[in-house]
């Protein structure tokens, strides 16, 4: 896989979280957000339980509360969606606060919140205790096509040369007096994305054609293999079997 690559959501440590090998953590995410998923939406009381569980795995692994709201910003657009739901939803409706809003698109919107605000959480932690090349090697570990991970593994690779490269087009543009200030400079930022296409394009080819001439047949290498043992399987799993344990309940009670 070659070196890692740092990311800005990666925080370096040494927690007990931080050393657990990447597929027991990618493992135990994904069976996480599927319990998760799998909750029904009226037991709110579960919801609160899993946000517990996810605060327990931030704090053993050493992850401050203003770095993880941070990067929940992503889930925004989702929230504005959400809060569109009670007042587009058809269906009974409900008086709150002087507004008619949905029943139906209440339970919606607490339902998208809910899950999805629990699953961004869960893979920022899971991100920001695993290095990127680790994450790819798990990805290996747990038998992921080989295709797939490679794609991911050139995006990684070849995602700063490519933002570079708009760097120095933008900085090209601006140096030549070029201002985006309106639709009629929308053909110039049309022609800078075409070439950026090209360039990506052709570097790729002599990427792939320098690859071929060292003896790439379709795999690419693996430096080492990440094994895990019963008991970190163990730790790992913690998180999931738990949130089990509370989606069991949130359907029978």
């Amino acid at each position: 896989m070659g070196a890692g690559h740092a990311h800005k959501l990666y925080r370096h440590g040494s927690s007990p979280v931080h050393a657990l090998p990447p597929h027991t953590k990618l493992a135990a995410t994904f069976a996480f957000v599927v319990v998760v998923v799998s909750t029904p939406r009226e037991a709110m009381w579960a919801f609160g339980v899993y946000a517990v569980l996810l605060g327990v795995v931030a704090a053993l692994a050493r992850v401050p509360t203003g770095f993880l709201l941070k990067r929940l910003l992503i889930e925004v657009p989702f929230v504005a969606f959400a809060v569109l739901l009670p007042f587009v939803a058809e269906g009974e409706r409900v008086e709150v606060l002087g507004m008619s809003l949905s029943v139906s698109g209440l339970w919606g919107a607490w339902n998208v919140l809910a899950k999805g605000t629990l699953g961004v959480a869960a893979s920022v932690l899971l991100a920001a205790t695993t290095e990127l090349r680790e994450l790819l090697l798990g990805l290996q570990r747990l038998k992921l096509p080989p295709l797939l991970v490679q794609i991911a593994s050139f995006m990684i690779r070849y995602g700063d040369v490519i933002t570079d490269e708009m760097r120095r087009m933008r900085i090209a543009r601006e140096s030549r007096g070029f201002e985006a200030r309106g639709p009629r400079h929308w053909a110039v930022l049309a022609k800078s994305a075409g070439a950026l296409f090209i360039r990506s394009y052709e570097r790729g080819e002599r990427v792939h054609l320098a690859m071929v001439s060292r003896g790439y047949a379709g795999v690419m290498p693996v430096i080492d293999e990440a094994t895990a043992s019963r008991a970190q399987w163990s730790y790992a799993l913690t998180l999931p079997c738990a949130a089990l344990v509370v989606c069991l309940l949130g359907w029978v009670l």
